[in-house]
Order: structure tokens, then sequence, then C-alpha cells
């Protein structure tokens, strides 16, 4: 009941934050961009791609189906990855009342957290192997790649149109590629956690 109950509220914050990011635009820091044009960030992606698999976890559920577990993995490690961004670097760096205000309420702290104790407590009869941690590195590696892709043929641009708006080649390429590289590992060490928090409940 408690995984069902999370569930649901996944898809409400989903969303809900959806609603926000595409129809109210808040004049600061924290998106530059409006409506549609945010889907070109991580979080968005992230979060809308975690709904959408909570949506389907719920159909399972209903018909009384086995969970996605290895999908609700690849998804509470990428939201997992924003919630830590923000809560260990951006927030402090810029504000936590900034980083949570609006959609970013939703997008920041209610969906990740939510969906990574939902996969915690989701009840399921099959295992999380350890290769499965892997794969988390996945999404995160294809979205850099595009990223990176883009700037080279775009070029970096001028604030607030640059795409660079992470902000990663700041320092150089050298410096974003490293931080990118430990954006990777910072995923697999989510995933991991998570498939060990997982493995703790079980054995009780």
């Amino acid at each position: 009941m408690i995984a069902l109950v999370l569930n649901i509220l996944i898809i409400v914050f989903a969303v809900t934050g959806t609603i926000l990011v595409l129809f109210f635009r808040i004049n600061d820091l924290t998106f530059a961009s409006s409506g549609i044009d945010n889907f070109k960030f991580f979080t968005v992606l992230s979060n809308v791609c975690c709904g959408i698999i909570a949506v389907f976890s719920l159909i399972q559920r209903l018909r009384g189906k086995a969970q996605p577990m290895f999908a609700k993995l690849l998804a509470a490690a990428a939201v997992g990855l924003t919630f830590l961004v923000i809560a260990a670097f951006l927030g402090p760096m810029y504000g936590m009342l900034r980083m949570y205000r609006g959609s970013n309420f939703f997008f920041h702290l209610m969906v990740p957290v939510t969906a990574m104790a939902e996969f915690v407590v989701c009840p399921s009869d099959e295992e999380v192997p350890m290769r499965w941690t892997f794969f988390t590195m996945i999404p995160v590696a294809v979205y850099g790649a595009l990223y990176l892709l883009n700037i080279l043929i775009n070029g970096v641009g001028v604030w607030p149109d640059t795409n660079d708006f992470y902000g990663f080649l700041n320092w150089g390429l050298p410096a974003g590629l490293g931080i990118f590289a430990g954006i990777l590992l910072a995923t697999w060490g989510i995933a991991c956690a998570l498939r060990a928090a997982r493995a703790r409940i079980d054995r009780k």
C-alpha cells in the first residue's frame, strides 16, 4: 500500500511540475527558458520520464502484472542525480529557496525523493542485479553526448542564449569532461545506494 501511494504521488508531482514548467515561468536564474524549451534540461526530461514510468507501473499493478523494476531503477537514479546536484552544489551556491521554487519544488525535490523511496519499498519478486546499476549511466551519457554535440555544431553562444546552459565548459573542455565523468560516477553511486537499500529492506 505504501508503494502504491508513493507511485500515485510520483504521477501527481510529475504532472504538476510539468504544467508549471510549461505555463508558468520564474523570472530568475533557475530557469532562463520558458515553455517547451525547458525540455532541453536533463532535470525536466528525467522527471517527465519518471512520471511516465510511474503511470506504466500503476497500470501493471492494477493488472496484477510484474513491476518494471529495471525502468524504475533508471528513473530513480536519474532524478536522484538531480536531487543530489541541487542539494549538494547548486542549492548552497544559489540559495535553497531559489532552487525549490515553482516547478523546481516538484522536479528538484518531491519527484526525486518519492521516486527513490518508491523504488526501495516497491514489492517485487524480481531481484535487482548489480549489472543494472551500470546501465543507469547510459541515459546520462546519451544526454551528455548530445549536449556536447550541440555545442560543437552550433557553438557555445552568449547568455541567456548559450548552448552551454549548464556552464560545463566555463573552465574549458577538459574541465567540462571531468565534470561529466563525475556526474556519471555520481549516477552509478546513487543506483548502487538504491540497490543496497532495497536489498537491506528485503532481508528484513
